[in-house]
């Protein structure tokens, strides 16, 4: 099930359900420590004499985000309960805490609200203490140097009804069962495998709207989470202000006008941002993401850095002038790498070495388990992020461990012929030597060349940059067919290294052009990325690209003429860069806005966007969010513009335009401008 609502501040983050029920809580890292790991966390209602959790099918639900902010903005209705909630979930922008704010609708009279916190923490139950703490009238989840405390203010100006006990042992379903006769045991405490539930009771006249406030405090002892309960106690309604007023400076941070650009695709672009946010670490990890139901898939989550993943959010983010978060990333990067210039498969938030499928003996040979378009993308990002900041200092420190380190090894990975030797693909299914990687490889090269001159190292620039157009001259004598105007998606490379093309369409093929290798407007290569493209298009009422021919990738048919696969939004991004990268005049421009369309419209209606929908139903399928995918609607977003402002005037009032002015330089006033030219 998607995450439709994930909260957080690079210390704590909360993940909502379709349901709107906690799923996830990972503290003090984005991405480890999951004590939820997707089991629920329920919120239910009782309402003169009946009860519903909000997972019971008759809920209306309404789960969105107030604009520009990390504040939700969330309505459930129940017709059986005769109930309406509006709700407002923040956790805060600099404390690991999560206030929560209910108003109820006029209504019933009674109305009870139940909330349920199902915690494994340090994502095991064995050792979980959970209490009912008489002097602040809350209730206290602790185990080791972890502790959770549930608050609210309810009828009696604390919790109102309190229960603890155990859950999944002794055929005991947990303690949120005890809530559905609308009262709690008051049962204080428990060990093991323990929940617990609050109840806090609406005060107040019932013809008029009635608030109540809730609340999560985390932290490393006892004194920390008591002096957050206290300062919520005080001011509940401080800390969602706070939190709203923050996140509406940092989503408005250029206080940009984007002119001609459809609205839907600016709130698309805005709650991008906000949503890789979220996913971003404090210590500068970028995780890819962080749904755990993707477990029942895989056996595994995706709650890891992957350094292609990173840096290409990294480039998005640098783009949009959130410098501060790319910045921590490379530091993560120059922490992480490995003494020989190479980046590993994948990465915890803290630095460590993540689980991987790649391995180090295969059919009775060693090899290097490594994805090379990951070390690549780096070198490649890295000088991006150089570029927008002249941020000399963090040059400094990275220069020689990752820059000087990284571009030797791509330079030494390489066959007397110039092309890569195998690695693995960016999806992470075969070995071999494939044309995202070789086009990654040419951008890293270019970027350490780059480096080296800005550097004064003449030499190694040289080298870097002789490097790459060797590979270049390569790819277009071993990728290319100039016959049949198609490109190998990779070379298949046996024990005695001859090399044998896999022609199979795929959208990754773009990679060639994404980094600096090809020219997109040289007609044979057009002609070949046309046909890739259209191929790859779903031919269903859904539409969007798939990621190749017969994607097996939660595969929903075997009829892979109509459906090649299920449509990605980063191929579908790819897709439109691709015609954004083309475009010689504002008609051909144009082209691309149906696909960026194409995206938004799929979003979750909080704007969440998922890896690939179902090219049936439009329905989300894998995790969901993917913070690749909306780095990838970012960056489209952002090319668009700066692709329109070489093609001329500013379309509204007709002023001349220059690269990368993306419209910040004035503004409009649209009642005297009248219909846009």
């Amino acid at each position: 099930m998607p995450r439709d609502l994930p909260l957080g501040n690079g210390v704590l983050l909360m993940n909502f359900d379709a349901n709107y029920t906690i799923r996830d809580i990972f503290y003090p890292h984005v991405g480890i420590e999951n004590h939820v790991i997707g089991y629920q966390c329920r919120l239910g209602f009782w309402a003169d004499g009946k009860f519903a959790w909000t997972a019971d099918d008759a809920w209306k639900r309404d789960l969105r985000y107030e604009d520009d902010t990390l504040v939700t903005s969330v309505r459930l209705e129940h017709p059986g309960l005769g109930l309406a909630v509006r709700i407002a979930d923040a956790v805060d922008f600099a404390l690991p805490m999560m206030a929560r704010k209910f108003v109820i609708e006029p209504g019933p009279k009674d109305v009870r609200i139940f909330l349920g916190l199902d915690l494994r923490i340090l994502g095991n139950p064995i050792g979980d203490t959970a209490l009912y703490k008489p002097d602040i009238r809350a209730i206290l989840h602790y185990k080791e140097d972890r502790y959770f405390l549930h608050g609210g203010i309810g009828a009696n100006g604390a919790i109102d009804q309190w229960a603890v006990g155990q859950k999944a042992i002794n055929n005991q379903e947990g303690t949120w069962r005890d809530a559905e006769d609308g009262e709690l045991s008051g049962n204080s405490i428990s060990q093991g495998s323990v929940d617990s539930v609050i109840a806090l009771h609406a005060s107040g006249d019932p013809s008029a709207d009635r608030v109540v406030y809730a609340w999560l405090a985390l932290g490393k002892n006892l004194d920390g989470v008591q002096n957050l309960h206290d300062r919520l106690l005080e001011m509940p309604q401080h800390y969602i202000d706070r939190t709203r007023n923050y996140w509406m400076l940092w989503a408005n941070k250029q206080n940009t006008d984007f002119g001609p650009m459809p609205p839907q695709l600016i709130k698309q672009y805005k709650r991008s941002l906000l949503t890789i946010r979220t996913q971003v670490d404090e210590e500068g990890g970028i995780l890819a993401a962080n749904d755990s139901d993707i477990q029942a898939f895989a056996g595994d989550t995706y709650s890891y850095v992957w350094p292609r993943d990173g840096a290409l959010v990294a480039f998005a983010l640098d783009e949009a002038g959130r410098h501060e978060l790319s910045n921590r990333f490379f530091q993560f990067c120059g922490r992480v790498i490995n003494p020989n210039g190479y980046f590993q498969h994948k990465y915890n938030a803290d630095g460590t070495l993540a689980s991987s499928w790649h391995p180090y003996w295969f059919e009775g040979r060693p090899r290097l388990p490594i994805q090379e378009d990951e070390t690549a993308l780096v070198l490649w990002s890295l000088w991006h992020h150089f570029d927008r900041t002249r941020s000399i200092e963090t040059i400094r420190d990275l220069y020689g461990p990752v820059v000087v380190t990284a571009g030797k090894f791509l330079v030494a990975y390489a066959d007397p012929a110039g092309l890569c030797k195998a690695s693995y693909d960016l999806w992470e299914e075969r070995w071999g030597v494939h044309a995202f990687t070789v086009g990654a490889v040419y951008g890293g090269l270019m970027a350490a060349g780059n480096f080296a001159r800005a550097f004064g190292e003449l030499k190694d620039a040289a080298l870097f940059t002789d490097a790459a157009e060797k590979l270049k001259g390569a790819v277009h004598k071993y990728f290319f067919d100039d016959q049949q105007f198609r490109f190998a998606r990779m070379l298949n490379c046996d024990r005695q290294g001859n090399l044998t093309p896999d022609w199979t369409q795929d959208a990754a093929i773009f990679g060639l052009f994404a980094f600096g290798m090809f020219d997109p407007n040289y007609a044979p290569y057009t002609k070949a990325m046309d046909g890739l493209f259209e191929r790859l298009w779903v031919k269903t009422d859904v539409g969007g690209v798939a990621r190749y021919v017969n994607d097996y990738y939660f595969q929903t048919t075997n009829d892979v003429d109509k459906v090649p696969g299920n449509p990605w939004f980063i191929c579908t991004l790819w897709r439109a860069r691709y015609a954004i990268a083309r475009a010689r005049s504002r008609e051909e421009l144009e082209r691309a806005l149906p696909l960026m369309k194409w995206v938004a419209e799929r979003a979750l209606p909080s704007g969440i966007l998922a890896e690939q929908v179902n090219p049936f139903t439009d329905q989300p399928l894998s995790v969901s969010p993917l913070t690749w995918s909306h780095a990838e609607f970012i960056t489209t977003f952002l090319a668009y513009l700066d692709k329109l402002s070489t093609l001329g005037e500013c379309p509204m009032c007709h002023r001349p335009l220059y690269l990368r002015e993306r419209f910040e330089a004035h503004t409009h006033d649209t009642a005297q401008l009248g219909t846009p030219a």
